[in-house]
Formats: structure tokens, sequence, C-alpha cells
């Protein structure tokens, strides 16, 4: 998993200053932090447990290309639109989240309540991506005015690598059958993680913290194309509330700086 990390943060850097190169543009970077709802297999869709037990924590390095601005020439880019209002995101990013199951069927005082009680996990995904974040104010004034905000969306891709731990603290664990929760039989559970591809949807703001610094603030909507990161997948043939692949949602705030 780290070769692969490796090769395509390569990837990333390459086309990034090889574009600067050709193009002509501006680099910023940073970093943020923030928490995690993760809605998976684990719980109940919909309920208030299930989302605030199953949350845990995400952090990241960005880089951004700056279309308004070249730095090899201290001078701002011809005025398109696209360059006052478009800026493209690289991240590295990190995040984990340990999974329990909340709601009315672990609740019940029965065997099958015990086995969901029992059932814990643990999704560590680590991405590597790019998307395309529009800012509807411009760019320009914005990077000019200390003290201004610049509210932006985004949408791009991630490939994630995922480490799962699912496990029961019954005697035996999993590898007892008698443990596992009849519909994870005989093989919806695992523990070996895997990669796959995930869409990325972003809403947030910018604040101009000084000439060459800002602060950022962005609620994130991340929908991978698997449902194993959890470690659990039902059968969706047999079980029709597993309707949907994992997903999740952070919430973050962040640093960014221009660099010279």
């Amino acid at each position: 998993m780290t070769k692969k990390i490796k090769y395509l943060l390569i990837l990333l850097l390459g086309a990034n200053f090889s574009m600067n190169a050709q193009f002509g543009f501006s680099h910023e970077v940073g970093a943020f932090i923030g928490g995690v709802a993760f809605q998976s297999d684990f719980g109940v869709r919909h309920d208030f447990k299930t989302n605030a037990g199953n949350t845990g924590i995400g952090v990241g390095l960005v880089h951004y290309m700056n279309f308004a601005y070249r730095a090899e020439c201290n001078c701002y880019t011809p005025e398109t639109y696209f360059n006052d209002h478009f800026k493209v995101r690289s991240e590295l990013s990190y995040n984990s989240t340990k999974l329990e199951h909340f709601g009315e069927f672990a609740d019940k005082q029965t065997l099958a309540g015990a086995q969901l009680r029992a059932m814990k996990g643990e999704a560590k995904v680590t991405d590597v991506g790019m998307q395309l974040e529009y800012f509807p104010l411009s760019i320009r004034e914005f990077t000019a005015t200390d003290g201004s905000w610049a509210p932006f969306i985004g949408l791009g891709a991630h490939y994630s690598f995922f480490d799962n731990n699912t496990y029961s603290t019954l005697p035996g664990g999993l590898g007892n059958p008698n443990n596992v929760y009849p519909r994870y039989l005989p093989d919806g559970f695992s523990s070996e993680g895997g990669s796959t591809w995930s869409v990325v949807s972003s809403v947030g703001t910018r604040y101009k913290l000084t000439e060459l610094s800002d602060l950022f603030f962005e609620l994130r909507w991340q929908y991978y194309f698997s449902d194993w990161v959890d470690g659990l997948n039902k059968n969706p043939d047999l079980w029709k509330e597993n309707k949907s692949n994992d997903w999740n949602l952070w919430f973050h705030f962040g640093y960014i700086y221009y660099l010279d």
C-alpha cells in the first residue's frame, strides 16, 4: 500500500509542476484536521446513536494550484473567468473511525442483540486525490483583502486505501459462527482491507488571515465505490436494507500558506 501511495503522489506532483511550467500559476500548501462521521453497515440507518457513536478523526495535507497569480514573475495572470474563480486541489489525507452496532436491534436482550453488541470494528482510510474548487467571488479580490471571506464548492475523486479490523468480544471471536449475527454469515465480514475509488463533494469557505495565509473550513461528503471499507457487507440480494456502499461526512478546518 505504501508503494502505491508514493507512486500516486509522484504522479500528482509531476503533473502539477509540468502544468506550472506550461501555463504558469502559483502554489499554496496547507494542512487540516477535523471530525468524521462514518456511515456503514455498523448500526442503523438514520439512527442518532449510530451517527453520534461511529465518529472518528481525519487529518490531511493539501496543495493548491492558484491560476490567478504567477509566482515566477510575481504578477497576475491574464484575467479570465476560470483563472479568477477556480483552483485545483491535491490531497493526501487519513481518517480513522472505531465502529460499533447501535440502535434498536443491538439494544435487544436476545442472542442476536448480544452478537451485534459484541461486534466491533475500525475503519482506517488513506486517501490521495484531486478536486476542482469553484469560488463564486473573485479570487483576486479575496487575495488582496485581509479579513475577507471566500466561499467555495468542490468536486473530485480520490483513490482510497483502507484497513479494517472487524472482531467480536465474545469467546472465540468471529471464528465461532455462533458469535456472528446471522445476516453476516457466511462471508459478510472481513479484516483483509483493500483499496477503492471514492468521489468527494465539499462546501466551505476561506478566511484571509494575512497576505500569505488563509484559514479554511469545510464540510465534505465522501462516497466509496466499495461496501467493504468498514469490514462488513451483507449480501444485498438477500438483505434489502444493505442499499448503499460505505460513505462518510467530514467537517474540518485548516491553514493555507501561499508560496512565493
